[in-house]
């Protein structure tokens, strides 16, 4: 069975990391991401930036998560070498 993967993978002269999706599942992730924060920001703000910072660390972390899971795998680490 073949892996369908949501999340493309960076080349590797453009960093680490995963690039647009390419599944409806993926973009579904991604803009949720999207209206989430915005959601957070509407209701979450008011309460202190210092929540919202962490709503949104909590929320970047979720995306991370779902990308290196649903992705493809991302190469290794650039060197910083030209």
């Amino acid at each position: 069975m073949t892996r369908k993967y949501w999340f493309s993978a960076k080349p590797p002269e453009r960093g680490w990391g995963w690039g647009p999706p390419f599944t409806w599942q993926g973009w579904l992730v991604f803009i949720a991401f999207f209206v989430l924060l915005i959601g957070g920001a509407i209701f979450i703000m008011p309460f202190g930036a210092h929540y919202f910072v962490a709503y949104t660390f909590a929320m970047a972390a979720l995306l991370v998560l779902i990308c290196a899971r649903k992705g493809e795998p991302p190469g290794p680490f650039p060197s910083g070498k030209r």
